[in-house]
Formats: C-alpha cells, structure tokens, sequence
C-alpha cells in the first residue's frame, strides 16, 4: 500500500520548511523553504558552519566594513544555503528577504535584486528561486515591482483573504497562508475547541483557494506552518504545503487513505463576491481582522530577532 505522504504527493507539490540538508534528502520533496528562524537553527548545528566560512570567504577582501560587511557575509550566506539545498531538490527555493524591511518598499527591491544577482552569479536560475517577503502592504507592492522583472516572489507571514487577494492581483507567483498560527491565536483567544473538521487555519486556506480559483488567480497557494497531520490532510489538492521535518516523518510512516479536499472545479463554481483591495480597504480589513493583524505584526517581530542573531553568529566568527 503507498505511504500517506506518496499518496498526498501525487495531488499536491511537498515542499521541505527547513535548511537541513540530511532532511531535504530524506523526504524528496520538490522544493524547499528556509526563513531566518530555519537558518539560525541551522547555523547552530557544527556541520553547517562550513556554509557560514565559505560565505565569509566569498566577501574576502571586500572593501566593506563593520555593519556593511556583516550585510554581505549574510546575503552570501542565504545564497549558500539555497545552492546547496537546490543540488538536493528538483524545484525552487525560497530565500527570504530581511523582515526588518517589510515596512520599504524601496529596500525590499533592492534586496530582492541583490539576493538574485548572488543566485544568479552562483549559476542559479531565477526562475529555480522565490524571494521571500512578509505580506504587508508595502511588501506587496514591492513583489508587483520584482515579479515584472521576473523575480519572482513567495508572499509569507500571510493570514487573511484581503492579503491574499492583493498578493494575487500584485502578480506574486505564490503565497504561504499560515495554517498553524492561526490555529495558535484561536486557541489563545477564544474558549472553543478545535480539531481537523474545524481549523480555522484549514478554513482560511480552503478560503484562499477557492476565491484563487473562482476568479482565475494564477498565483500558487502553498499552505505552510502545520501543528499536526491532520490540518495537512484537510488541504490535500492544495498547490503546495511546506511541512516540517517531524511531519514529514509521521507522514512517511502513515499508511492513511489520502481524500482530495480541495478541487479547482468545484471551487469554479463557489458563490462569492469579488473582494475590494484598494489600499484604503486592505489597511482597514486588516484593521479589522484583529488575528491578522497581531500574527503579521508577532511574525514579522520574531523574524527580525532571529536575522540579528544570525548577524551576531557573523559577527562573532569575524571576531
């Protein structure tokens, strides 16, 4: 009998959440995400500091210095783990831009063309890459911006239907809608209880799909942030899900019947309305979705601390 994760694998494209190599090779998936939390977990392992040293060789001489040099050293060393992870799986890899520029426009592009042009000169395609932004306003805008220049962009840090909406007409080639954190502030603020035939992370998702498909959005719905198998087997028929390293495991030890939940045909023929995303309605949706709000705003938070831990790993290494 086929696995549950082969079975899943052949209705939805099993993306990897992490930067451990061993993992990527252990589970076949077709592409690959890393955010700066996975990194600094990465780093902390001995046997990846070899891709710190090799990212600090390759600023060498330069002649930055201080906070600069730290700027680069980091930018080659999201490069180098996106290289080596793209030797282990077929398809993309998304590297994120820093969450500390989610508010600049201006600063999001141009780290964006610089994270390519490191791919690029390291003989990656762009079109094997996703750069990473958080799913703010000025964020969107920045990925209308790359995706015209073929960068393209996954849009993370996602938790409602009005940043889908405007991540969709923006042009972004794929969104991350975060099943588990939505799960988590559900729990955390309301006396209900929750399970797979009630998630209101699967919800938002299925929410997201179905609007995508109703109205023709070509942009990839990727579900990501899990908490247990069962939010990932409601998604099945879901473009993308990025699971974790231990679902992936407990999903290769399943032997459970997989059932599509999400069908573009049936989401065609949906009842619903198009959704308003100017900029003045997406601030005050997002306004009123109080969820949304405090999971971009903690997300965004927590991925700044852990890229200046990174940035003080770099630094200590350079003494």
């Amino acid at each position: 009998m086929p696995q549950t994760l082969d079975l899943l694998k052949s209705m939805t494209t099993v993306v990897a959440d992490t930067g451990d190599f061993e993992t990527l090779a252990a589970y076949s998936p077709q592409d690959a995400t890393t955010n700066p939390s996975l990194i600094l977990k990465a780093l902390q392992k001995s046997e990846y500091g070899g891709v710190l040293d090799d990212a600090i060789r390759s600023v060498g001489e330069s002649s930055a210095s201080g906070e600069e040099k730290i700027d680069l050293i980091i930018d080659h060393l999201l490069i180098g783990f996106g290289v080596k992870i793209l030797e282990i799986v077929p398809g993309r890899v998304s590297t994120e831009v820093d969450a500390r520029l989610s508010f600049d426009t201006e600063a999001t592009v141009s780290k964006a063309r610089e994270l390519i042009a490191l791919y690029e000169a390291a003989g990656i395609r762009r079109e094997r890459i996703l750069i990473k932004i958080a799913s703010t306003w000025e964020g969107i805008r920045a990925a209308e911006v790359l995706q015209k220049e073929g960068i393209r962009c996954n849009m993370t840090l996602l938790f409602s239907l009005a940043q889908a909406v405007a991540c969709a007409e923006a042009g972004a080639q794929l969104i991350s809608p975060f099943v588990g954190r939505i799960l988590d502030w559900f729990k955390a603020n309301t006396d209900e209880s929750y399970d797979r035939s009630n998630d209101p992370g699967v919800a938002s998702v299925k929410e997201i799909y179905t609007y995508y498909k109703k109205f023709g959005h070509e942009t990839e719905v990727m579900g990501a942030s899990f908490r247990n198998i069962g939010e990932i087997l409601e998604l099945a028929g879901c473009d993308l899900l990025t699971i974790s390293p231990n679902l992936l495991e407990e999903l290769q030890g399943m032997d459970e019947t997989v059932e599509r939940k999400l069908d573009p045909e049936a989401a065609h023929k949906a009842d619903i309305a198009r959704l308003d995303v100017s900029e003045k309605s997406f601030r005050w949706l997002m306004n009123e979705d109080a969820m949304a709000t405090e999971k971009l705003a903690q997300g965004i938070r927590v991925f700044g601390q852990d890229m200046v831990k990174v940035r003080e790993i770099v630094a200590k290494r350079l003494g």
